[in-house]
């Protein structure tokens, strides 16, 4: 299932998006409303989660403009305005569900998954097992395999790994490597990202010919299957 999230609170944003990839879903971020009033023109998504206060065009008035052209589409408003009126006036504005800042991400896909179904849409099957050539990560596991063979991965190894292969063929760059696998407020001055990327490599790369995790110079890392 496809979903766009409107927050332009980058820390939010970061969190919501990490807590419901790991319940199956397809996340798309926009840091503003005319933004995301673009990628709703671009995209088909399943469900939009939208905060009130934001630049360009705040939530009341993007959820009215994506109504006029898709009245079914499920919308979940969220604010740190709790008041009957605010709540009154989101739903108005044709939102299906209203949630309160600061709210539990359990709560967050309890809601989710509510409206898919009003909607007649199923939720994910949640995707535990991840390839790339010969290396496999089970997620419910948290274990991965080259060749058939158990790689012995510490906790950290283990997060750069899942996120590398969840992203594969993408450029990474070190800030998002610090923001995913390490933590939102981690000092950007370390060098704690190329240190485990080394370590991972050696153990990737020490039974197998093959180059997973590639440097693209002056932009970050990819993790991509061989050339064929």
């Amino acid at each position: 299932m496809a979903i766009l999230l409107v927050e332009d609170e980058p820390n939010i944003a970061s969190v919501i998006k990490r807590g419901l990839a790991d319940e199956g879903y397809d996340i798309s971020v926009a840091a503003d409303g005319l933004t995301a009033l673009q990628m709703t023109r671009d995209h088909a998504f399943d469900l939009i989660i939208l905060d009130v206060m934001l630049p360009s065009m705040n939530g009341i008035q993007l959820c009215q403009r994506i109504r006029e052209r898709d009245a079914h589409i499920p919308i979940l408003m969220l604010t740190a305005l709790d008041s009957t009126e605010n709540i009154v006036t989101g739903l108005n504005s044709g939102a299906d569900d209203y949630m309160v800042k600061p709210f539990k991400l359990a709560e967050l896909a309890a809601r989710i998954r509510t409206l898919l179904r009003r909607a007649g849409n199923s939720t994910p099957a949640v995707k535990n097992t991840y390839r790339i050539d010969d290396i496999i990560l089970n997620t419910d596991a948290k274990v991965a395999s080259l060749n058939n063979v158990p790689l012995n991965l510490t906790a950290t190894e283990y997060r750069l790994l899942e996120y590398f292969i969840k992203n594969q063929r993408k450029v990474l760059s070190r800030i998002q490597l610090l923001d995913n696998v390490w933590d939102i407020n981690f000092n950007l001055g370390t060098n704690v990202v190329d240190v485990y990327i080394n370590y991972l490599r050696k153990k990737l790369d020490k039974t197998n010919p093959t180059k997973y995790i590639h440097t693209v110079f002056g932009m970050g890392y990819m993790m991509k299957e061989a050339d064929k």
